[in-house]
């Protein structure tokens, strides 16, 4: 089913995937994305089987690995009617590659279709879905720029999404970052198997960053978020990046009236 045929997600309530480096490391990312929703009066599920969606093991070339989560991730959102994830990466692997996975095995594919179809990234269920970029939030002044992800930029169309949502908030200053569409070096396994190309990547990134003169980095993965802060950590720079959710939710917390 092309995106443009997708089912609405609205008024339908929703099942967090929370992703396995939000809920290991960030877990008070998958506590904004709870605040975010409900204060629009989402109805937030949370399935207690969901474990890993299976892309480490899918992009290293482990297919029969990867099909083991996808087969898991299958049956702990059965009852599912709409999927949401503060993560482009892991809702592209749903997205595009479950269906691929199971090409072979027809029923388990109708059920990936089934999940591709009713699967969002965060800002794109915001925006896209609920039409929403205004959440009526509010910080003390702060420039912000983005790092848009490469799955979600790539495989997703993501960007415009969080420059809409951020861009509304009062107080809010945005600005372009240099190479902002460039990989920050992680990449997954990538940065496990070519770390000297990583790291290479992550300076540039940092570089860039720092000659922004933003305050904040916002990004929509997780993954992202922990490569770009431990290069900066290192090189002593104080801007952070900070997920879009963790952001927004920061936001209502001091919205305006």
């Amino acid at each position: 089913m092309s995106d443009e045929l997708r089912p609405s997600p609205r008024y339908k309530p929703v099942s967090l995937f929370v992703t396995c480096l939000v809920d290991m490391i960030f877990p008070q990312t998958g506590v904004s994305v709870v605040e975010i929703l409900e204060h629009l009066g989402v109805e937030v599920r949370f399935p207690m089987g969901q474990t890993c969606c299976g892309q480490p093991a899918f992009n290293t070339g482990f297919h029969a690995d990867a099909r083991a989560c996808a087969r898991r991730f299958l049956v702990a959102f059965q009852d599912a009617e709409v999927i949401v994830t503060p993560s482009g990466s892991c809702a592209s692997m749903v997205r595009h590659f479950y269906p691929e996975l199971f090409r072979d095995d027809p029923a388990l594919y109708r059920r990936a279709v089934w999940a591709a179809d009713i699967t969002w990234e965060l800002t794109e269920y915001l925006v896209d879905g609920l039409g929403i970029t205004d959440l009526g939030a509010a910080l003390p002044p702060t420039t912000v720029a983005f790092h848009d992800s490469c799955h979600g930029l790539r495989m997703l169309g993501l960007g415009e999404q969080a420059r809409r949502l951020v861009g509304s908030v009062a107080g809010v200053t945005t600005t372009e970052l240099t190479g902002h569409d460039e990989c920050c070096g992680f990449g997954g396994t990538f940065a496990v198997k070519m770390p000297e190309i990583s790291s290479a990547m992550l300076d540039d990134k940092v570089t860039n960053i720092a000659a922004s003169g933003a305050d904040i980095i916002v990004c929509g993965d997780a993954s992202c978020l922990m490569q770009m802060n431990g290069g900066l950590t290192r090189q002593g720079h104080p801007a952070r990046v900070m997920h879009i959710a963790d952001l927004l939710a920061r936001g209502l917390k001091t919205k305006t009236p």
